[in-house]
């Protein structure tokens, strides 16, 4: 079992920096892969970015390729979501998840995922 928690969300304006954190209990940390999802009003949720369990591997979507920086902290049980130069089309709720099967890799879809937070909202003002 898993508890995930998210933090960090906010109003900002755009071209701004906003840094979100997922902390984490129970199983080791570092023996399962982490993503972070975002779900805007209106649509599905989607893929944002991801870490191995290790945190060698990453990956990013396109359209936060270059802004965003995902990394973690297995000491401390920590995932984390840099977002630089955040855009309107940002806002949305952003969703840790943790995929308990895998460690070498990051799954790229929600339905690979059991273990979510509840989600913290981040809305960017043009």
């Amino acid at each position: 079992q898993v508890q995930l928690v998210e933090s960090g969300g906010g109003l900002v304006q755009a071209g701004d920096s906003l840094t979100l954190s997922c902390t984490a209990s129970g199983r080791t940390f570092g023996s399962y892969a982490m993503g972070w999802f975002r779900q805007a009003p209106g649509k599905e949720r989607e893929i944002v970015a991801g870490i191995s369990g290790g945190g060698g591997i990453t990956y990013y979507t396109d359209a936060v390729k270059g802004r965003f920086i995902v990394s973690r902290d297995n000491i401390k049980k920590v995932v984390s979501l840099q977002m630089n130069s955040v855009r309107p089309e940002d806002t949305a709720d952003y969703y840790c998840a943790a995929d308990l099967r895998r460690t070498g890799s990051v799954p790229l879809f929600v339905n690979e995922y059991k273990y979510w937070g509840q989600g913290t909202q981040v809305t960017v003002s043009s």
